[in-house]
């Protein structure tokens, strides 16, 4: 896994997007902005890492002073976050009692998330900014091998702060989306670590006797990641199978997700859309009258996690 911390000196002059890209990321330490060689280092060195273990982190990537509004914007919009309390197993999916009581599709876990949806996130927060960013849009369809990546059309999902409260977890799950772009705001005090298994399946084997196996508690395949508030991480969680610890001590993890889609104007259908947030827009009723969510076309996105 590609995790840098170094800075990479660049002798391109700044445009005027890199400028405004740099009042929030830190140019200096990751130069994503322009097509200088500096750039095309980072973007290979990324891929590179993605194709090797799934995951990206790139250290302090948040300037500083950009990270302390962010954080406080997330701490201020934390309490209209939709806490979805359930019992799940690691697909999302329903019992089957066809199969033996230890395949993985049988193993049910506790998982409270809570999810503060777009619509609660004002236009001048630091947080759009870093979102409505397209040298960072760019960075990450480059990364991630996308012709090109859109903003994700959905009302509610394109930028989305989660919340974890203390005693609560996000359990073994796999992603039902392509990759999941976020910036940690908030650590937690204790607990709320992220670990993976990265490439436990593949589109070709299932591989439930490994996953079975951790979450009978083997922990050989396991990687953890001490994200530090102002990381960006581009992770690929369809085939690798991850959690984020159960979060101890009196302090929130709060983890900003932005959602990009490869297709314009992409949307969630309602049933997905009322279980992450507990509401629906009209929008949402209309694109599943119409078969266009991403449900009823199946089509998958960069954006909230399942």
């Amino acid at each position: 896994m590609l995790r840098t911390t170094d800075t990479t000196d660049s002798t391109t002059e700044p445009t005027t997007d890199a400028e405004n890209t740099g009042a929030v990321i830190d140019l200096d330490r990751h130069p994503i902005a322009g097509d200088d060689a500096a750039r095309r280092e980072l973007v290979a060195r990324c891929r590179t890492s993605l194709a090797d273990d799934g995951c990206v982190v790139l250290d302090g990537f948040v300037r500083a002073d950009a990270l302390a509004r962010m954080a406080d914007e997330g701490r201020q919009v934390a309490g209209d976050a939709h806490f979805n309390e359930t019992i799940t197993n690691c697909y999302s999916s329903d019992d089957d009692p066809t199969l033996s009581a230890d395949h993985p599709r049988r193993i049910f876990m506790e998982r409270t998330n809570g999810f503060v949806a777009a619509d609660r996130l004002s236009s001048d927060l630091t947080v759009r900014r870093l979102y409505h960013d397209d040298a960072l849009r760019r960075f990450v369809a480059d990364c991630t091998g996308a012709n090109v990546l859109h903003e994700y059309g959905d009302p509610f999902g394109h930028l989305v702060f989660n919340v974890v409260r203390p005693g609560c977890q996000h359990p073994w799950h796999f992603d039902n989306n392509d990759f999941v772009v976020t910036v940690l705001t908030q650590r937690a005090e204790a607990g709320g670590v992220f670990e993976y298994c990265p490439g436990i399946r593949s589109r070709d084997e299932e591989n439930t006797d490994a996953i079975g196996a951790v979450l009978a508690g083997d922990r050989s395949p396991i990687r953890e990641l001490d994200l530090q508030p102002g990381s960006l991480q581009i992770f690929l969680g369809r085939d690798s199978l991850h959690r984020v610890t159960r979060v101890e001590g009196d302090r929130e993890r709060h983890v900003l997700i932005l959602g990009y889609s490869r297709e314009p104007d992409q949307i969630a259908g309602v049933d997905r859309t009322r279980r992450l947030f507990g509401r629906v827009s009209d929008a949402h009723r209309r694109a599943d009258a119409n078969g266009h969510s991403l449900e009823a076309v199946g089509t998958s996105t960069g954006g909230e996690r399942s």
